[in-house]
C-alpha cells in the first residue's frame, strides 16, 4: 500500500484488507464446506499450515474437529440456517487444549469462521455488572447526564483507561460529548475531530459492526492465504469479521495518540450512526467475544435512550410549531387575506419555526415580523432565490453567506435562512431568518493540517502536535434547522397555497355569477326598453288625444279605458319582474312536501276560476318533493295554470299531472291538449317576457316560465317540454330525490 494520506483515506478498501488481527485465526469455506481461505497464523494455534488445508473439505481437517462434542461442520451447518449476515453466531469450542469462541457468519457465498481465544484481560464477570450499569445509565432523563452516566458505567465494566461518548455532526466530524478517564490523563471533553479521522467508509462499517476491538496496535496482522483463480487471488470480504485487520492509517493514528488498544460500541439513532462509545487503553488489552456482546447491549440501550430523548424534545417543539401552523390555517379558512393571517395575528409566521425574524413576500409586497433584514436586502435575496433551480421548492442553510455573499453584512440577522416558495410561477416566498452564533471550536489538532513528513520524507497521518488543543473561531454560521421545522414550513406553504387556490376558485365562481347577473341585467334592460314601451306608448298616445280636445264623451271614455288597461298591463309586468327578481334573492326553506295535498288544492282552485265547464284535471302518482313549499307551489301554479289556459279553447280541455322516481330525481309531467308550441320556439319560452306566437290571443306577460326555470335551478332541478302545435304540450319538472331530509347549509 502507498503511504497513508488523507487523499486516499476516504477510498481505502478497509473491508478487504487481506489480513486479520493476530490474536485469533480465520478460515473461510465455500458452499460445499471446502476451505478456500485461511490466515497464516493458524500455525501458531494449531500444528498445521494454512497452505496444507486449502482446498480440503472441512471434515478432512482433523485439527479443526475435536470429537462429536466439538463438530465444527455441524456448527457451520446450524449457523447457515440463521440470519448470519446481520447476527454473528458465537459458540464455545475446544481445540488443541485451548478454549476458543468461534464466530460464524455467511457472506458473499462463504462461511467465514473467526477463532478467538476465550480468555480475557477482564478479571470480573461482565454479565453480572450489566444489569446494575444499565440502571445507572438510565437514572437521569437529561441528555448530558445520560451520556456521562454511560461513559462512567462502560469504564467500570470493561476497565479501559479512557471511555468517551463521541458524537458525529452532520458534516461527519466528531465531538467528545462525555468522558470517563483515569485521573492522570488530560481531558478530551469538548474536543472536535475532523471527519477524516473516521472517514465515510469507516462510519458505514460502524453501522454494520456494532462493536469493534483492536487488541494491540503494535502487533503485525496475519495475512490471508488463498488459491489463485485464473492467476489472480480474489480478496475476501471481511465486512462482518470480528478479526478484520485495521487500516494502517488508523493504526498510525492510534499510535500517534499513544493508544495501544481500542474498543468501540456504535450508538445508533434509528438507521443512522449517532456516535460511538470509544474506549482507549494505553497498554494492550483483549476482551473476548461474549464480553463484547454484553458491552454491545449497553450501546443498544443507550441508542434507544438517546433516540427517545431526542424524539421527545423534537416532538415537543414540533407540537408548538404545528400549533402555530394550525392557528394561521384557521385564519386562512376564514378568508382573511394571506398577509393578514400570517403577519397580523397573535400567532405569526415567526412562530412556525425557531427564528428571530420572518418575512412574507407576496403580491410584490413585503411583510416583516420580528427582527429581519431591511426590505432592500430581502428583495435582492428573493431575486437570487428566484434564479435558483430547486425542485423541492425550498432553500435551507445555516451558512447563507456561503451561497449569497451579501448576507455576510447582515450576519446578526440572516446567517441562517429557511425559504419556501409559494406556487411555481410567481416570485412569492415565506422567509425565516436566524442570526450568527459565534462558536469557539476546540479541535484535537489543527483540522487543516493533517499530514507531515519525517526526516526521511515519509508521510504520516498526523503532525507532531496533532492532538494538542487547537482553537477555531466559527463565524457566519447559525444554529442548524431541524427536520420538523422544515416540515412545519412546508405544511404552512401547502395551507397558504390551498387558501390562494380556494380564493382564486371563489373569484372564478363570483365572476361566473357576475357574468350571469350582467346577462340578466341585459335582459332587464331590453324588457324595460322594449316590452314596457308598448303599454307606455298606448298611454301616451291616448293621453295626447284627450289633451287635444274635440272628442265626444264616448270617445274620451274609450280612450280612458285604454289608458287604464295599459296602466294595468304595466303594473302586471312590473309585478312579474319583481317576482322574478325575488326568486333570486330568496333562501330555500326545505322540507318534504305532500304533493297530493298541494296538487288537489291547486286543481280545485283552477277548476273554480276556469270559465270552461268541461275542464278535466287528472292527478296520477304524486311522489313527495323536497324543497321550499311556497316556491314549489309557484312552479306548479304557473305550469298547470298555463296548461289550463292554453287548452281552454278546445271542446273538452284535459290536463294530466303525474310524477315518478327516476334514479336520484323525482320527475313530474304536466300534459295538456291545448295549442302546442312550434319546435323552433320551444327553447326561447323560458326567457324573460318570451311567449310563443300562438299564445298572443291569451292573456299573459311571458314571465311565468322564466320564474319556474329560476326556482327549479335553485332546487338543482330543471324544466323541459315536448310539444306538437295543435295537439298540446307535455312539460317535465325534475327535483332532486332524497330518502332522508338533507342538512341545509
Amino acid at each position: 500500500m502507498s503511504d497513508p494520506n488523507l487523499d486516499n483515506c476516504d477510498i481505502e478498501p478497509i473491508h478487504i484488507p487481506g489480513s486479520i488481527q493476530n490474536h485469533g485465526f480465520l478460515i473461510a469455506l465455500d458452499g460445499e464446506l471446502v476451505v478456500r481461505y485461511c490466515s497464516e497464523n493458524i500455525q501458531e494455534f494449531l500444528n498445521i499450515t494454512a497452505s496444507a488445508i486449502l482446498g480440503k473439505p472441512l471434515h478432512e481437517v482433523e485439527q479443526l474437529n475435536n470429537g462429536p462434542q466439538h463438530d465444527l461442520e455441524a456448527l457451520v451447518r446450524f449457523s447457515s440456517l440463521q440470519d448470519t449476515v446481520i447476527n454473528q453466531n458465537g459458540f464455545s469450542y475446544q481445540l488443541n487444549g485451548q478454549s476458543f469462541n468461534i464466530i460464524i457468519h455467511f457472506h458473499n457465498g462463504y462461511h467465514i469462521i473467526d477463532f478467538e481465544p476465550a480468555i480475557s484481560n477482564l478479571s470480573h464477570d461482565l454479565q453480572s455488572l450489566i444489569g446494575k450499569s444499565l440502571s445507572e445509565i438510565l437514572s437521569d432523563k437529561k441528555m448530558e447526564n445520560l451520556l456521562n452516566n454511560a461513559a462512567q458505567q462502560v469504564k467500570k465494566i470493561i476497565g479501559y483507561d479512557r471511555v468517551m461518548v463521541y458524537k458525529f455532526h452532520e458534516d461527519g466530524h466528531g465531538e467528545v460529548v462525555a468522558e470517563a478517564k483515569a485521573d492522570n490523563y488530560e481531558s478530551w471533553l469538548g474536543l472536535h475531530y475532523p471527519a477524516s479521522d473516521i472517514p465515510k467508509q469507516a462510519r458505514a462499517l460502524y453501522q454494520i459492526n456494532l462493536v469493534r476491538l483492536i487488541a494491540d496496535v503494535n502487533t503485525t496482522p496475519s495475512a490471508l492465504v488463498t488459491s489463485a483463480v485464473e492467476g489472480k487471488a480474489v480478496p475476501l470480504d471481511l465486512t462482518h469479521s470480528t478479526l478484520r485487520a485495521v487500516s494502517p492509517i488508523h493504526i498510525q493514528y492510534l499510535k500517534n495518540m499513544g493508544v495501544h488498544s481500542s474498543f468501540s460500541v456504535s450508538i445508533m439513532d434509528h438507521e443512522s450512526l449517532w456516535g460511538l462509545i470509544a474506549c482507549h487503553n494505553y497498554s494492550p488489552k483483549f476482551i473476548n467475544f461474549k464480553e463484547r456482546e454484553s458491552a454491545k447491549l449497553v450501546g443498544q440501550v443507550l441508542s434507544s435512550a438517546i433516540s427517545f430523548r431526542a424524539q421527545e424534545e423534537d416532538q415537543q417543539q414540533a407540537a408548538e410549531h404545528r400549533q402555530a401552523v394550525e392557528t394561521m390555517t384557521r385564519f386562512l379558512l376564514r378568508n382573511i387575506d394571506v398577509e393578514e393571517a400570517l403577519t397580523g395575528q397573535d400567532s405569526t409566521l415567526k412562530d412556525v419555526v425557531d427564528c428571530t425574524g420572518a418575512a412574507l413576500y407576496f403580491e410584490n409586497k413585503l411583510h416583516i415580523t420580528g427582527q429581519a433584514p431591511d426590505g432592500e436586502f430581502i428583495e435582492k435575496l428573493v431575486d437570487w432565490l428566484d434564479e435558483r433551480t430547486y425542485q423541492e421548492g425550498f432553500y435551507m442553510s445555516q451558512e447563507l453567506s456561503k451561497d449569497f455573499p451579501l448576507a455576510a453584512k447582515y450576519r446578526q440577522m440572516a446567517s441562517g435562512l429557511l425559504a419556501c416558495r409559494l406556487g411555481k410561477d410567481l416570485k412569492e416566498y415565506m422567509l425565516w431568518f436566524r442570526p450568527e452564533v459565534k462558536t469557539l471550536v476546540k479541535w484535537a489538532g489543527n483540522p487543516e493540517k493533517s499530514m507531515e513528513k519525517t526526516e526521511k520524507g515519509v508521510s504520516h497521518i498526523s503532525p507532531r502536535n496533532s492532538f494538542s488543543e487547537w482553537l477555531q473561531q466559527v463565524e457566519l454560521t447559525a444554529i442548524p434547522w431541524k427536520k420538523h421545522e422544515l416540515e412545519a414550513a412546508l405544511s404552512l406553504r401547502d395551507e397558504v397555497n390551498y387558501a390562494i387556490s380556494r380564493k382564486a376558485n371563489e373569484l372564478r365562481v363570483m365572476n361566473e355569477k357576475l357574468r350571469a347577473a350582467y346577462a340578466e341585467l341585459d335582459s332587464f334592460s331590453y324588457t324595460i326598453s322594449h316590452d314596457l314601451k308598448n303599454p307606455l306608448a298606448t298611454i301616451k298616445s291616448y293621453s295626447q288625444l284627450i289633451k287635444k280636445g274635440n272628442n265626444s264623451m264616448d270617445r274620451v271614455v274609450m280612450m280612458a279605458e285604454r289608458i287604464d288597461k295599459g296602466t294595468q298591463k304595466m303594473q302586471m309586468m312590473i309585478d312579474e319582474v319583481l317576482a322574478y327578481s325575488k326568486v333570486g334573492q330568496s333562501k330555500i326553506q326545505g322540507k318534504h312536501i305532500d304533493m297530493r295535498s298541494l296538487l288537489e288544492e291547486l286543481s280545485h282552485d283552477l277548476m273554480v276560476s276556469s270559465k270552461h265547464p268541461d275542464l278535466n284535471i287528472e292527478i296520477g302518482e304524486t311522489p313527495a318533493v323536497y324543497g321550499d313549499e311556497l316556491m314549489v307551489l309557484q312552479v306548479f301554479s304557473n305550469v298547470v295554470g298555463n296548461a289550463v289556459k292554453y287548452s281552454s279553447k278546445t271542446t273538452i280541455p284535459r290536463v294530466s299531472i303525474s310524477g315518478n322516481k327516476e334514479g336520484s330525481e323525482v320527475i313530474y309531467a304536466i300534459s295538456d291538449n291545448g295549442i302546442g308550441i312550434p319546435t323552433n320556439e320551444q327553447e326561447g319560452i323560458f326567457e324573460l317576457f318570451a311567449r310563443a306566437s300562438a299564445g298572443n290571443d291569451f292573456e299573459g306577460t311571458g314571465v311565468g316560465l322564466a320564474i319556474v326555470k329560476r326556482i327549479l335551478a335553485k332546487h338543482d332541478g330543471n324544466i323541459w317540454l315536448n310539444s306538437t302545435p295543435g295537439q298540446g304540450s307535455v312539460f317535465y319538472l325534475s327535483f332532486k330525490h332524497f330518502e332522508a331530509e338533507p342538512i341545509l347549509s
